[in-house]
């Protein structure tokens, strides 16, 4: 019964190669369109080209990385900082990478210079697609020796002008139906911390004031988050880190077992502002090496 066996029963003539070849380069072109689709998808929905994002305390640090991941992205970038110079390094980052960069020096805590900022920055960009409320400070000492002068300082960046900002230019994003809001949080937004009163008061305050805006603006198309950074090696840190001590026992209970760096927030406030999270509403999305989960 073996011996009559037609040999082409069993192994496939010239004909059949041909054919199991181009359905073999069918399917896989096949697979490689749709591959190249899903990629294209998820590009899309990272995108930032033609939009404009306005980031506060972009001099240097979080705000600086954050501005450059926003321009990777596609984004013109507005800064704003109280140090920013023309020709500064982040201008010309920005500038290398194909982006428009403007520049606003602006004392954050002179409420009647930063409502006049606001109002040339509007006039010269009349829509504003992100606002990054990144700037910040922190002054230390315990809080039976804090003066009213740093407290006042503190919650001036830290918390009034952030909603100023978001206020002024939340307005017309409101009007639009259309805008992203991200404000710089902490974990001191949930936590207490030490010799730092007036900066855990201001970071759990903004904390509050993302997820009231949130309340208000979601239905309107805006979306209001907050990153919380953890520990990241900065200028703000660097008292942390030079104490031999606290720095090992910081470092001792972050389950990723480093310091973050400020190129840890670039991924998260790409999302943020991007289509990628246009269902995310009033998180603060806790960036910290896992110290939150301990």
């Amino acid at each position: 019964m073996h011996k009559n066996t037609c040999a082409g029963s069993i192994y496939p003539n010239k004909i059949s190669v041909h054919l199991l070849n181009d359905i073999c380069e069918n399917l896989i072109k096949i697979v490689v369109s749709n591959s190249l689709l899903v990629i294209m998808k998820l590009n899309e929905l990272f995108n930032l080209s033609g939009k404009t994002a306005l980031v506060t305390g972009c001099s240097r640090g979080i705000g600086k990385a954050m501005a450059t991941g926003l321009a990777q992205a596609g984004a013109d970038i507005i800064g704003v900082s109280s140090s920013l110079e023309p020709g500064s390094d982040i201008e010309k980052e920005i500038i290398a990478s194909g982006q428009k960069f403007s520049s606003y020096k602006i004392n954050l805590e002179d409420r009647n210079e930063l409502l006049n900022s606001i109002d040339k920055i509007k006039f010269a960009h009349p829509v504003i697609d992100i606002l990054i409320n990144n700037a910040g400070t922190i002054k230390r000492s315990p809080a039976v020796s804090y003066t009213d002068a740093d407290w006042d300082t503190v919650l001036n960046i830290n918390l009034n002008s952030a909603f100023v900002l978001a206020r002024e230019f939340g307005k017309e994003m409101v009007q639009r139906q259309q805008g992203k809001i991200i404000f710089t949080c902490s974990l001191l937004s949930f936590q207490g911390g030490i010799n730092v009163p007036a900066y855990t008061a201001s970071k759990s305050a903004v904390a509050g004031l993302v997820k009231a805006l949130a309340n208000e603006w979601a239905s309107k198309g805006v979306n209001v988050n907050g990153i919380a950074p953890g520990y990241i090696a900065t200028k703000n840190t660097e008292a942390l880190r030079q104490d031999a001590a606290r720095n090992q026992s910081i470092q001792d209970r972050i389950p990723a077992g480093r310091w973050g760096t400020p190129d840890d927030l670039v991924g998260p406030v790409v999302f943020l502002s991007s289509a990628a999270s246009d269902y995310v509403h009033g998180e603060i999305l806790t960036v910290d090496g896992g110290w939150m989960g301990r």
